[in-house]
């Protein structure tokens, strides 16, 4: 999401972005969803389409403001960085969630997601000659979405309770499993977790904002009226730390 918030702002268009995303429904969000069975669960031809139709489809050169996305070489796990060609080629690469989504083809070679390897790439802004970084996290505090917390009964039966003593404390069924698409996206979150935290004590930004989005699941765009409230918060908290860094 960050490439095509990012490839939106540089070409002009995060009004209209905002715009479309705060007029989502469910239905809307499906709607965007063509699902698949070879590389990922989404093709994700619908949500680029809509993308390059409404708001980038353009060349590199072309946008108004300095733009890379980050990008992982599937079968090397090299870190790679777009800057040239059709910036929406670039943002579906970036987008392209590891088993959720197709992954994309471009040079003779499969990406996915730049998270894999770069969570909060702060080296790409250096490289692009960037003084002053502000990054984004959009990870590190978030809660796991599968309350683990025990939900057996106060009184439980006798036949219970001897179930419970076979099995043992670790073994009792008293959470569903996850989806097959909550367990996916729970292992990549704590995934980029881990690395992000590593590659920030490397690579620190001047300033790092962490917008609580906890109560927003994986696919609920329609919900983008929370995100943005949560952002511009999160930008608030900040902001003596963002006007100290660029004044500094």
């Amino acid at each position: 999401m960050g490439a095509m918030v990012g490839a939106a702002c540089a070409a002009g268009r995060i009004e209209a972005l905002e715009t479309w995303a705060l007029s989502l429904d469910w239905r809307g969000v499906v709607g965007l969803l063509d699902f698949g069975l070879r590389g990922g669960l989404i093709k994700g031809e619908r949500l680029l389409n809509m993308f390059q139709g409404q708001f980038v489809e353009c060349q590199f050169s072309e946008l108004a403001l300095p733009f890379a996305a980050v990008a992982t070489d599937l079968a090397t796990g090299k870190e790679m960085w777009l800057r040239e060609g059709k910036v929406s080629d670039a943002v579906r690469a970036s987008c392209t969630v590891p088993g959720l989504f197709q992954p994309v083809w471009r040079d003779g070679r499969y990406l996915v997601d730049g998270s894999v390897v770069n969570p909060i790439p702060v080296s790409l802004c250096r490289a692009m000659g960037a003084e002053v970084v502000i990054a984004v996290d959009l990870g590190s505090h978030m809660n796991r979405r599968f309350p683990l917390e025990s939900q057996e009964p106060s009184n439980p039966g006798p036949q219970r309770r001897r179930l419970f003593n076979v099995l043992g404390p670790s073994k009792r069924p008293e959470v569903p499993p996850p989806s097959i698409v909550d367990t996916l996206l729970g292992a990549i979150d704590v995934m980029q977790e881990r690395i992000a935290q590593a590659r920030l004590v490397s690579e620190p930004p001047e300033v790092l904002l962490r917008p609580l989005l906890e109560k927003l699941g994986p696919f609920e765009y329609h919900r983008a009226a929370l995100a943005i409230a949560e952002g511009r918060a999160a930008v608030a908290q900040s902001l003596p730390d963002i006007r100290g860094a660029l004044e500094a």
